[in-house]
C-alpha cells in the first residue's frame, strides 16, 4: 500500500504596520515600509483607536511594524492609547515571539527620536517580541548626500526627518526609500524565520 503525503499549503507571510501620523509624515513612512514589506496598514486614529479589524490583524501577524511621529521625545498620545490597550494581548502572551520592528519621523535632525524607538522596542519585549533592526549601514562619509538610504544613521528602526514648515508631499527621497528598505529587511527576516 502507497501512502501518499500531502503537505499542507503554506500560509501566507502577514506583515502588519500599525502606526499614528499626526500631520502626515509618519503615514508616507509606513506606506514605504508597507510597500517594502507588502504588508498591511492600519492605521491608529486620531482618538488613538485602531479601524475596524485592526486588532485581529496584529493577532494573525507575522511581524508587526510600530510607528509614530516623536512629540516631545516619545510616541503621541494616540499611539500610547494603542501601546496601553495592546495590555490585552499582553495579558494572555497573544503577541509572545511576534517579530516587532519600529520607525518614526520628527522635525529635528536628531529630535531624541531615540527615545520613540527605544519606547516601541520596550512595547515589543513587553508582549515577549523578538526585535529586527534598521540593518542598513549608515552614510556617513563626506561623500555621503542627503538622499542616501539612512542617512540619519539609525541601527534601531528607520527614522525620518522632516522640516517642522514642510508638507508630507516634502519628505526627503532618501528617507522614503529607507523606509522602504526596512519594509524590505523585515519581510526577508519574517520569511526566514517561519523556515
Amino acid at each position: 500500500m502507497n501512502v501518499v503525503t500531502v503537505a499542507a499549503p503554506e500560509k501566507s507571510l502577514l506583515i502588519a504596520v500599525v502606526y499614528h501620523s499626526g500631520y502626515g509624515h509618519t503615514q508616507r513612512m509606513a506606506q514605504s515600509i508597507a510597500a517594502g514589506a507588502d504588508a498591511e496598514l492600519v492605521a491608529i486614529d486620531a482618538e488613538g483607536n485602531l479601524p475596524a479589524g485592526g486588532w485581529e490583524t496584529l493577532a494573525a501577524a507575522d511581524a508587526i511594524i510600530m510607528g509614530s511621529p516623536t512629540y516631545m521625545g516619545s510616541v503621541s498620545w494616540q499611539f500610547k492609547k494603542f501601546a496601553d490597550a495592546s495590555s490585552k494581548p499582553w495579558f494572555t502572551a497573544a503577541w509572545k515571539d511576534k517579530l516587532f520592528a519600529g520607525f518614526t519621523n520628527s522635525a529635528a535632525l536628531n529630535g531624541d527620536k531615540s527615545s520613540t524607538l527605544n519606547y516601541l522596542f520596550t512595547l515589543a519585549m513587553q508582549h515577549g517580541g523578538l526585535w529586527i533592526s534598521q540593518g542598513v549601514m549608515p552614510s556617513n562619509s563626506k561623500s555621503a548626500q542627503r538622499n542616501d538610504a539612512n542617512y540619519l544613521g539609525s541601527y534601531s528602526g528607520a527614522i525620518a526627518q522632516s522640516p517642522a514648515d514642510a508638507g508630507a508631499g516634502e519628505m526627503a527621497p532618501g528617507d522614503l526609500e529607507t523606509a522602504r528598505i526596512f519594509g524590505e529587511r523585515v519581510a526577508d527576516v519574517a520569511g526566514r524565520f517561519r523556515r
